[in-house]
Parts: structure tokens; sequence; C-alpha cells
């Protein structure tokens, strides 16, 4: 078995699949999605009903297969999220001007290959739970690098 990085197993070439819960979405990814991010902020926990699990990598690697029910949510007055309208699964979210775009990792097809490397927006996470310690990085709203990693 080959080492691993961060994100995902170190030189694996492959084209990663994924797509809502009734079919009415399905997308191709086809660089490698970087390590997978917990995003604790109000809008991701609406949005998922608790925390956000995203990984992120080029907006050009992002091929769209099937989008008859897919539908945007403009989240704030800098990003959009993508979801399927006839089952309302949580898709995508693509910040305005910026060269990557995050998927939810639920919405990926297995394996996946992946591993968590970080929560992110902890200052948001909401008083109902806490958070666990699993070595993970944990980064503020405020932190520079408060944002998901693209695997290089």
């Amino acid at each position: 078995m080959s080492e691993m990085t961060a994100g995902a197993k170190a030189g694996v070439e492959r084209v990663w699949t994924g797509g809502c819960a009734c079919g009415g979405v399905r997308y191709e990814i086809t660089a490698q999605p970087g390590p997978i991010s917990f995003c604790h902020c109000g809008q991701c926990r609406r949005q998922h009903s608790h925390v956000g699990a995203y990984t992120t990598f080029p907006r050009d690697a992002l091929r769209r297969v099937k989008e008859d029910t897919l539908a945007w949510y403009a989240s704030s007055d800098r990003a959009r999220r993508g979801f399927c309208s006839r089952c309302g699964s949580g898709l995508f979210w693509e910040g305005e001007g910026n060269p990557n775009v995050d998927v939810t990792a639920g919405s990926l097809d297995e394996p996946t290959g992946l591993c968590a490397d970080r929560h992110i927006w902890i200052d948001f996470k909401e008083d109902y739970y806490d958070l666990p310690d699993d070595g993970l990085l944990r980064r503020a709203s405020t932190d520079p690098d408060n944002h998901s990693k693209v695997e290089s």
C-alpha cells in the first residue's frame, strides 16, 4: 500500500464521482481532492443539520455529468451553495472569484481514499456539541488558513 498524505493516497490518478441521493445531479472530479475539512459555521450547520464536511479542488476539475435538478442558493454576498432541488442533498460550495470549489464529502461515491485534516470556523460551533480531541487541526474564523486545503 502506498504512503498516505494528509488528504489521500499519494500518486493516485483517478476520477472521483458523486451525486445527490435521488440521482438528479451527478459529477466527476478529475484532480486529486484535498483532505476533508469539517466546517462549524452557522451556514454549514443549517445547510447540513450539523457540521459540513467538504473537500476542495480546482474549479476546472469539476465536471457536472447530470444537473437536471441542480439549484443554487446565494448563501452570502460572496458565495453560493449548490443542492438538488428534488431530494435536498447539499453538494457544492463556490466562493466568488475563488479558483477552487468545495464538494460535500458525503456526496462522493465510495471509496474516496480521503482523510480529514481540520476543523474550521470552530469559534462558530453550536453549544449542543463538543469538539472531540481527534488530533485534527483547529482553525477559528480569524485564522489566515481557516479554509479547506487543496492538494498540491
